[in-house]
C-alpha cells in the first residue's frame, strides 16, 4: 500500500514517513499543496495524509479540487487546527477522518487502517486466503494457525498480493507498493522478497505467472 504525506513541518513529515514505512507502507512525502497536486496526478496512491496549513496551496483547497474532479482517494487530515468548525469543514470537504496534532503514532496508524477497512467494506481487518491469514492491525501473519515472522517489506508485499488474491500483480506494481521515491530499489528486490516468503510460507505460496507477474496461491494446497 502506497501513501502520500503532505506536511510542511520537516520534523513531523519525516516522523510520519519513517513510522509508516516501519509498519510496511510505501510512503512519499511532499511539503506543499502544489507538489501534492502534481504527485496525485500519478494515480498510484492508496491514501492521502493531509495537513491543512500548507504553503502554495492550502489543504482544504487541494481536497476540494480532488473531490470536484471525482477523485475519491481516502484522505486523513492531520492538523493542529482543533476547533470544531475546522473539523466540520474538513469532513464536509470530503475527508474520511480528522486527527489533531500532537498525536500518538499508534493512533495515526490505527486510523489509517480503519479508513482502509471502511473503504473496503469490511469490519474485520484480517485478510484470510485459504490457510493464510494476514492481520494489518497486529502486523501478524499466520499459516495454518502458526505465526510466521516476516520483515516489513515482506509483509507489505504479501499484503498487496492478498488484497486482490486472484489478480496478477506485475513486478513494477509491487515495487510501486513497496518503495517510496527516495528509497533505493535493487534490480531484484521483489524477487528476493518473494524468495524469502516462499521459504517461510511454502515453495508454491506465491506463483510466478510467466510474462505477467505474481499472485498469491491458495495455501491449503501448498506443501507445508
Amino acid at each position: 500500500m502506497r501513501l502520500l504525506v503532505v506536511e510542511d513541518d520537516p520534523m513531523i513529515g519525516e516522523s510520519i514517513q519513517r513510522g509508516l514505512r516501519n509498519t510496511g507502507f510505501a510512503v512519499d512525502w511532499v511539503q506543499d499543496g502544489e507538489a501534492a497536486g502534481l504527485a496525485l496526478g500519478n494515480g498510484v496512491y492508496d491514501m492521502l495524509i493531509l495537513d491543512l496549513g500548507l504553503p502554495r496551496k492550502g489543504g482544504l483547497e487541494l481536497l476540494g479540487e480532488m473531490r470536484a474532479r471525482g477523485n475519491d482517494l481516502p484522505v486523513l487530515i492531520v492538523t493542529a487546527r482543533d476547533a470544531v468548525d475546522d473539523k466540520v469543514a474538513g469532513l464536509n470537504s470530503g475527508a474520511d477522518d480528522y486527527l489533531v496534532k500532537p498525536f500518538d503514532f499508534n493512533e495515526l496508524n490505527a486510523r489509517v487502517n480503519a479508513i482502509m477497512r471502511r473503504r473496503s467494506g469490511s469490519g474485520n481487518p484480517a485478510m484470510i486466503y485459504g490457510a493464510l491469514t494476514l492481520d494489518p492491525i497486529a502486523h501478524q501473519v499466520t499459516l495454518r494457525g502458526q505465526e510466521v515472522v516476516i520483515s516489513a517489506k515482506e509483509f507489505a508485499l504479501l499484503h498487496t498480493l492478498m488484497a486482490t488474491p486472484g489478480a496478477v500483480r506485475s513486478r513494477a506494481e509491487l515495487e510501486e507498493a513497496l518503495y517510496g521515491w527516495d528509497e533505493e530499489v535493487g534490480s531484484n528486490a521483489v524477487e528476493v522478497h518473494i524468495h524469502n516468503l516462499r521459504n517461510k510460507l511454502g515453495s508454491h505460496a506465491i506463483l510466478n505467472i510467466r510474462g505477467a507477474g505474481y499472485r498469491v496461491s491458495m495455501l491449503n494446497d501448498v506443501d507445508p
